[in-house]
């Protein structure tokens, strides 16, 4: 059974190879779509469930939900890229915790776990890890006890690591060639600067392939501490039972010397003047464009309601970039726009992909298209319908306990409060066109924007420094540094 490594910053757009024609352009004559009568959509609230405090620190998330008899067990430990000594660090460390621990070896762990029906996955993002476990609740014993085994007593066994390793750095040479899903860390490498958050979650490959399982071991046993980590119990269990079974496994952790945690909260030194990074892919026939700028920490008041305002923009199949640059001058199969939030800042972005010979004309609707929140606003249809979708939408990703546990796990990972969470669609309910207004003028990124540009260096150059400052580097090229 393999990890399965939910590297957060490699998302993939939806879409055909750009190497196919793309569709011929259909005029969209009615881009602002009337009001649609909908039923309502089903008011969500997070389910009853408690928080207690081990006597070590560890917090425990305890959410009973009796409809299914399955179980989930997350372990959130608050080690991610950001705690990187070496790029990659904490994304390998994950990989390494289903390896094997000091009692079971790792195929007669996967034996058990597959014995059971049961799955047991890890990954690493930016600010976090997550161990996670789902299981039939007449299992909760043997699974409690291997989980509590893989977070506190990981074996990272030397062979299985050079194996674990070596895999991972042919994934990541394999990654460039599919620039939409190393994009973002190019990104995030040229908008963060030397904060903490420019550290790229996947890592870089010719570092990582000189760690071994002692650096594996030393960054577990600096950032795994019960002060650091929280555990959270979604599914069909008693309370009580719960968390004696809880305080019998995990009451014994304790915390050892731990590292100068990353300044999160110093201010991003946000750019004072448009900068191109020009990712240079010979065997490109299409270029991959990125371009953003400053956004917000996911705690932001105005989180919700700037969600909103993006599915307008980017955030949907119907909204105004994928209308005007798919639909109607078929540069592209898809174009879209969002806000990466992390627990102390965060960035907006814009990002598609088209034939190298409409770069230019793809990157100016591009942006024509994002001036429409100034040059020509939004109007209360637009606005209804956006709202109507965000609250739709918003109730089916937290269904099931699994998906529950997930969200919890973010909470304690970004601090957030219940109400941040069960406000969620009274706050878009609220949101007014003149409040719509403000949040465009207050956090939409207007000028100095930041361009990444992954293609043929040879045919775009020209046409990237028509947009900033270019700083070119080779996709070939080790990481994602310039």
């Amino acid at each position: 059974m393999k990890a399965k490594m939910m590297l957060l910053s490699a998302l993939v757009m939806a879409g055909c190879s750009a190497t196919q024609k793309p569709a011929e352009p259909v005029q969209n004559t009615n881009l602002t779509p009337p009001p649609v009568a909908m039923k309502p959509a089903p008011k969500f609230a997070l389910p009853e469930y408690q928080v207690r405090t081990l006597d070590n620190g560890l917090m425990v998330y305890l959410m009973p939900r009796k409809q299914v008899p399955i179980i989930t067990v997350n372990a959130v430990v608050r080690a991610g890229a950001v705690n990187d000594s070496e790029p990659g660090l904490a994304a390998l460390a994950a990989e390494g915790l289903l390896l094997g621990t000091q009692k079971m070896k790792k195929a007669e762990m996967e034996a058990m776990v597959d014995g059971l029906g049961a799955s047991l996955s890890s990954s690493a993002g930016k600010e976090g890890t997550t161990l996670s476990a789902r299981f039939l609740a007449k299992d909760a014993d043997a699974m409690l006890d291997l989980v509590a085994d893989i977070v506190q007593r990981p074996a990272f066994p030397a062979d299985e690591v050079k194996k674990a390793r070596d895999r991972y750095v042919a994934m990541l040479a394999q990654q460039k060639e599919s620039p939409r899903q190393v994009i973002r860390q190019y990104f995030d490498m040229l908008y963060y600067g030397d904060h903490p958050y420019a550290n790229t979650t996947v890592g870089d490959g010719a570092r990582l392939a000189q760690l071994d399982a002692f650096d594996l071991r030393m960054f577990h046993g600096s950032w795994y501490q019960p002060r650091n980590a929280a555990l959270v119990v979604a599914g069909d269990f008693d309370v009580d039972a719960m968390v004696q079974a809880i305080e019998q496994r995990f009451g014994g952790w304790r915390d050892g010397d731990t590292p100068t945690a990353p300044k999160l909260a110093q201010p991003v030194k946000v750019p004072d003047h448009a900068r191109v990074l020009l990712v240079d892919k010979p065997d490109a026939r299409e270029t991959t464009f990125l371009i953003g700028g400053a956004g917000v920490a996911r705690d932001n008041p105005d989180y919700v309601g700037l969600q909103v305002i993006n599915t307008i923009l980017g955030g949907r199949f119907t909204s105004w970039l994928n209308d005007e640059l798919r639909v109607n001058a078929g540069l592209t199969y898809g174009a879209r726009s969002g806000f990466a939030s992390y627990g102390e800042a965060g960035s907006f972005q814009i990002s598609t992909f088209t034939a190298t010979e409409h770069t230019k004309a793809a990157i100016d609707l591009a942006l024509k298209t994002y001036q429409r929140l100034w040059t020509q606003g939004i109007d209360e249809a637009t606005l209804a319908s956006a709202k109507a979708y965000v609250k739709g939408q918003f109730p089916p990703r937290y269904e099931t306990a699994g998906q529950l546990a997930g969200l919890l796990g973010q909470m304690y990972l970004y601090d957030l409060s219940d109400e941040q969470i069960n406000a969620f669609q009274q706050q878009v309910d609220a949101l007014t066109l003149e409040q719509a207004e403000a949040l465009v003028a207050k956090y939409f990124p207007k000028a100095d924007l930041q361009f990444v540009l992954v293609g043929q260096a040879d045919a775009i150059r020209d046409i990237a420094a028509q947009y900033g400052e270019v700083a070119e580097v080779a996709i070939s090229a080790h990481g994602f540094w310039f």
